[in-house]
């Protein structure tokens, strides 16, 4: 941006001054030139790209770059945790046996079927707790009750119910699942938009049509939402039941590793449940950014 000055002269309409002197005034302008973009390199444009990923893996590379060096150097005591080449090498270990894999299956499998039914019975139970005003007034005061239970405590008495089995862990991962999505859901159903049930009203919508075109889209997002938080607590309850029962899981071989003071197996468990963890999280917030587009949105200034 430069500044240009023009001179503009004035001498008709100042000759009717006393002295009749003609005075020259002096108009400035401010010419805006557009401003140019600098090209960048195709490398600084991939790292722009994936500037998120790139910071993530730098991160977690210097994090197990200092602990192996610690290790190395002494500053972390092997015994109480072990270093990162180790655990590699305990995991390398482990995979070759059977005991493993089973291990590993019987915990995906207390928490696949735990989460599908959590999911399967809390969606359509918070949406009619929403819904009708009478149905929430009855189960209000139940859903603090039962939500403000600790998990880990109702552990002894599902092992009476059903004893020591798998049964016992799907319960207890349905249940940490089952209100994390449950509460979302209500408040979801109780936050759409009035604007949107007056005019589908207004069109006559039927009670069907209007939970499938207003109240289902508006509450997906806080549905999402409730799903996300449902999974760490989903893997808490894993541990937790694994680690009481220690009949099979991988909290088995945390539990074991820990009595035989094998710090990198046990760590090698801790790492897998983490990787879960990370996984489905990951997993389950991508798909809340997905369906944020499910929510309506009403901008009243469009047609002004």
């Amino acid at each position: 941006m430069r500044k240009v000055k023009y001179r503009v002269d004035t001498g008709g309409a100042e000759a009717a001054r006393p002295g009749g002197a003609a005075v020259a005034e002096v108009a400035t302008y401010r010419v805006i030139r557009p401003r140019v973009r600098r090209q960048r390199s195709p490398l600084a444009r991939s790292y722009r790209r994936n500037e998120r990923t790139v910071l993530g893996i730098a991160g977690l590379v210097s994090f197990f770059a200092l602990w192996q060096i610690g290790a190395m150097v002494g500053w972390i005591e092997p015994l109480f945790f072990s270093s990162p080449t180790a655990i590699v090498a305990a995991a390398i270990a482990e995979v070759q046996v059977a005991r493993f894999w089973e291990d590993v299956r019987y915990s995906l499998t207390e928490v696949t079927v735990g989460f599908v039914i959590s999911i399967v019975l809390a969606v359509p139970l918070g949406i009619v707790i929403g819904w009708y005003r009478r149905v929430s007034f009855t189960f209000d005061p139940w859903l603090n009750f039962f939500n403000a239970i600790p998990r880990p405590a109702l552990i002894p008495l599902v092992v009476m119910w059903v004893g020591l089995g798998i049964d016992m862990k799907i319960i207890i991962v349905f249940i940490g699942g089952f209100f994390s999505i449950l509460v979302p859901t209500v408040e979801g159903v109780r936050t759409v938009d009035r604007q949107f049930l007056d005019v589908a009203r207004s069109f006559r919508a039927s009670t069907r049509w209007l939970f499938i075109s207003v109240v289902i889209p508006a509450t997906v997002p806080f549905i999402a939402t409730g799903v996300r938080l449902a999974l760490g607590r989903l893997l808490i309850g894993v541990v937790v039941a694994e680690l009481y029962a220690q009949t099979q899981g991988i909290g088995v071989l945390i539990a074991r590793s820990a009595e035989s003071l094998a710090s990198d197996r046990m760590l090698f468990g801790i790492l897998l449940f983490t990787l879960m963890g990370v996984a489905t999280t990951e997993t389950a917030s991508r798909i809340e950014r997905y369906l944020q587009r499910w929510r309506p949105s009403m901008n009243l200034e469009e047609g002004q």
